[in-house]
Formats: structure tokens, sequence, C-alpha cells
């Protein structure tokens, strides 16, 4: 099988890339050559950057693929721009859309592919949502072969996965507060990005999931108290949890708040019935538990990574101040 990424070394692509080149398939990067990762050994790489269409369709005049996954296609515009380029050029376009498109707050749990689109807080999520109508209409009306993957929190070695990242970690170390929105019991899942590979990887190619939208997840449940609890016993540290309602949060400071109310905040519980009906081998393994600990080892592996926000340490001195007061 020959197999197109647009992009291709990101937190999930690169696992997914890896497990690709597994599987002996053929796999070509169309990659800018920005990120940190280095392509995965044994993929041809195309360096070229995807906005300039018309280098894209010379570079690939005389290429056809099996499989093409544009992993950084944001707006409807760039979707068009995919649509012209790989109309007739191949038998499966997969789109990487987001979970956070779901229904904010969700109206039933858990949430399966017919949950509504629907979140008036996050324009990020808006646009994603546009991006999938545009493209299950030309799959309507033009038999463009599409499916649209929903990936939700996934992570790797380098991905802490709270608001300021190693900063949080920071003030962990250092015995100060650290701030969990709401009351720290909504539900959370987070996926390794070993794990969510196996079921992307085994969609391509795959002609029955044309017109399907599929996600993919873990399907451990935390809570936020949890989450924070695990990561401080990776970071060999107590964890002194100071809780804020996420609105609050957001006055404080908008882009932590609109992350919040418009994902994060929300409980989200996903029914991951349908992409094992068509990918029978995705059984999702990592506990977050071990990732955690592989997130520590990477960060205390070399210091220059365990970079601080100043900036975001006081905002969240500030609020401790506030509710401490209170």
């Amino acid at each position: 099988m020959k197999v197109l990424f647009i992009g291709g070394t990101g937190i999930i692509s690169s696992a997914c890339a890896e497990l690709v080149l597994e599987r002996n398939m053929e796999l070509t990067l169309l990659t800018r050559g920005m990120s940190s990762r280095p392509p995965a050994p044994g993929a041809r790489v195309f360096k070229h950057n995807i906005q300039d269409a018309t280098g894209v369709q010379k570079a690939l005049e005389h290429e056809a693929f099996d499989a093409v996954v544009n992993w950084v296609n944001f707006t409807v515009d760039q979707v068009e721009r995919d649509i012209h380029l790989f109309r007739g050029k191949t038998g499966h376009y997969l789109f990487i859309s987001s979970a956070s498109a779901y229904q904010k707050p969700p109206s039933l749990l858990p949430i399966t592919e017919s949950t509504p689109l629907f979140n008036p807080y996050w324009q990020y999520s808006r646009d994603k949502i546009a991006c999938e109508e545009r493209l299950f209409r030309a799959y309507r009306e033009d038999r463009f072969p599409v499916t649209i993957v929903r990936p939700s929190h996934t992570y790797d070695k380098t991905l802490l996965p709270f608001h300021g990242r190693y900063t949080t970690i920071d003030r962990m170390r250092k015995g100060k507060p650290v701030i969990v929105h709401g009351d720290g019991t909504s539900l959370w899942t987070l996926t390794h990005h070993r794990d969510f590979a196996v079921g992307l990887v085994g969609l391509l190619g795959n002609r029955q999931a044309l017109g399907h939208a599929f996600h993919i997840t873990s399907d451990e449940l935390l809570t936020w108290n949890q989450i924070f609890e695990i990561m401080g016993r990776a970071a060999k540290a107590q964890p002194k949890i100071i809780h804020v309602p996420s609105e609050v949060i957001a006055r404080f400071d908008a882009e932590w708040g609109v992350n919040l109310l418009g994902d994060k905040a929300h409980s989200m519980v996903f029914d991951n019935s349908k992409i094992r009906r068509f990918v029978p081998d995705f059984n999702p393994s990592i506990p977050f538990h071990q990732g955690a600990r592989e997130i520590m080892a990477w960060y205390d592996e070399d210091p220059s990574r365990c970079t601080l926000n100043p900036e975001l340490d006081r905002i969240m001195d500030n609020m401790v101040k506030l509710y401490e007061r209170v």
C-alpha cells in the first residue's frame, strides 16, 4: 500500500508513520521539515509546504496513493485545496478532525460518532466542523473518498496534559499550589499516541470506511484530580490542588479558558465500539500512569526541556491568592 502523510512528524502522526512502516507499507511524507522530530526512518520525504498548492501539485504530478492523511488541515479553504489536489490521485483521503467538535456540553454520554457537532466556545472546533461538512458534501456529491478521524487528547512523551506544561510540574516540585478547573471530578480520556496509531493505520485503504467518521481514544477514564495526582507521583511530588471554576480561569487567562470551556471542562466519555468493528485489533493498552512515567523521564533527561512560563506562574499565584482569601 502506498500512503502519503501531509505532516507526519507531529505527536500523533509520528507514531502512525512508524506503524505504517512496520506494516511494510510504502510511506511518503510531505513536510516543511520544521519539526524537532526527524522523519520516520524508511519514509520517502518531499520537502514542500502544503500551502503552496502549485508547488505541491507539481511535486506530486506523477504520484498516486492508496491513502492520503492530512494532519495539518484546519480551515475550509485548506480542505478545498486538498479536494482539488487529490481527486483522482487517491482511493482514500483521511481528514484529521477533533473530538472537541462534539456537542459542548454533551447532552448524553457516552459520546458516539452520531453525537451532534456543536461547540459555541472554541473557533478551532467550529472550523473543524465546517471542514467535515465540506468533505462529507464532497463525498455525497462527487464521491470524494473521505473518512473523518476525530482524536481526543492524544499524547506522547513530550506532552504534559495540562495548561502551562512544565510550569505546572515546577510548581508541584516546589510545593506551590496548582490550579485544577471545577471541582476536579469531571472525567477525561488520555490516549497514548501508539494506541491511537493502531486505529488510524487500521483504517488506511479500508473502502468500507468511506463516508464514515470515527473517534479513536483510550477506554481509561480519569478525573482531573487523578490526572494531576498521577503526574505528581511520576514527578515525585505531592500536588497541592486548588479548585477554580473554569469561567474564573477564563477571566484570568483567555487562552486557558477557551481550552477548558470548549473542551476539557466537560466530562467526555467515548464509546469506541465503531472503530473496533472496523479495526478489530484496536485495543488501547497503555495506561496513563505508564505514559506519565514516560513523560517525566523525557523531561528529566534534559533540563533544557523544562521551560517555564513566568507570566503564567504569576497568573496562577494571583488565582491562588484570590481563592485563599475567599
